[in-house]
């Protein structure tokens, strides 16, 4: 192992700074540290947007590294100039707003003055903003009467279908009631799912798009009246088949289960229930045949599974996402009288800046005087 080199130059007559050459050990576990200061899915992005810059440059003959303002610049004008054949801008705003922090983490990183420090990049983006006249395209959200829609078109009772149905109506659930973004959803493990003899479950967001440095946040999923629409019903129902594949029963043992389960339209989630510390994801992608696979279902087939669900209920899929439950949810309790700071309790939400949005654009008839008009 490589020594620390301490220069000996350093007396208390001479303070002066002290530069250390790391043990291999040492700056590898610097790497990591500095590395964890930012989620996997934005390294992943910042990665790609580095490839994408350093191919542009490379094609225009600019240097990459370090480049100048004026360059980041051009290149982000000339991403926001294209278009796809039907005529809509190739890459949206936030795109943008991305691909030049990732330019000026990878400088940064390099021991180099970001190309943004001095503020032209900023300006640029904001000119680019202000030329983009598209509204920006968002999901429909999933009320509570459209959740029922879907929750009565899974039909599926018996093996091997019964395993689909009952995982994507605990997703549904748990993702309309907590108003989860479709990460959280997958980043969820078993541990996290807390039994509350009162209040029904909490469930545990270790960290989330807003908060990265992972203070976490727990969501109650009330008791329901009705057992189609009980999140804690729908989660403990799942909870039983994975317990018959993750006890070591495999196929036969999730038959059993599947057979053993009650009917739909009972509650399950009264009686006693002991938390479960087990570090495995809650939510898991399946194989054919009705097979639980132990990888967690990932934030994409979240989406998919719920395009599928909307169309299965007629409705249409290309207009909803993942995010329609999240969406869903602040709509439905605007309408249902809620303040934003009860919403935010649930959301997660720092501010009411973005619930504003929900608010204008889901339900603009709440506390408008137009309904009193009497037309």
């Amino acid at each position: 192992m490589t020594e620390i080199l301490i220069p000996a130059a350093i007396t208390e007559a001479s303070p002066g700074p002290m530069t250390d050459a790391l043990t291999a050990e040492d700056a590898g576990r610097v790497k990591r540290t500095l590395e964890g200061s930012v989620s996997a899915s934005t390294r992943k992005a910042y990665a790609s947007d580095w490839r994408s810059f350093t191919a542009w440059c490379q094609a225009k003959g600019y240097t990459p590294l370090p480049a100048a303002p004026e360059t980041v610049i051009a290149y982000l004008s000339e991403a926001a100039a294209a278009v796809r054949p039907d005529g809509t801008h190739a890459y949206a705003a936030a795109t943008l707003t991305r691909r030049a922090a990732a330019v000026n983490a990878r400088h940064t990183g390099a021991g180099q003055l970001p190309p943004g420090a001095d503020g032209q990049v900023a300006r640029a983006l904001r000119a680019i903003r202000r030329e983009r006249s598209t509204v920006q395209r968002r999901v429909d959200p999933l009320l509570t009467d459209d959740v029922k829609l879907l929750l009565r078109a899974i039909t599926e009772s018996t093996w091997p279908g019964a395993v689909a149905a009952t995982r994507d109506a605990a997703v549904l659930l748990a993702g309309f009631a907590g108003a989860f973004r479709r990460s959280e959803l997958s980043a969820l493990n078993i541990a996290d799912v807390i039994p509350s003899r009162h209040d029904g479950v909490y469930l545990r967001v270790r960290r989330s798009k807003t908060d990265q440095e992972g203070t976490g946040l727990v969501k109650a999923l009330p008791f329901g009246h009705d057992p189609l629409t009980c999140a804690p019903c729908a989660l403990y129902r799942w909870l039983d088949l994975l317990a018959a594949v993750d006890g070591e029963g495999g196929r036969p043992a999730l038959m059993r289960a599947v057979r053993q389960a009650g009917p739909a339209d009972t509650h399950v989630c009264r009686r006693e229930r002991a938390r479960l510390h087990a570090e495995l994801p809650l939510f898991r992608s399946l194989a054919g045949g009705g097979a639980i696979k132990p990888a967690r279902m990932s934030g994409h087939a979240v989406n998919e599974m719920l395009k599928r669900r909307a169309a299965a209920a007629g409705l249409d899929p290309s207009r909803y996402g993942g995010h329609s439950l999240r969406a869903g949810f602040v709509t439905q309790a605007f309408r249902a009288g809620a303040d934003s700071r009860a919403i935010r309790r649930q959301t997660g939400h720092r501010s009411d800046a973005i619930l504003a949005v929900y608010d204008r654009e889901y339900a603009p008839l709440v506390g408008n005087a137009v309904t009193g008009l009497g037309l």
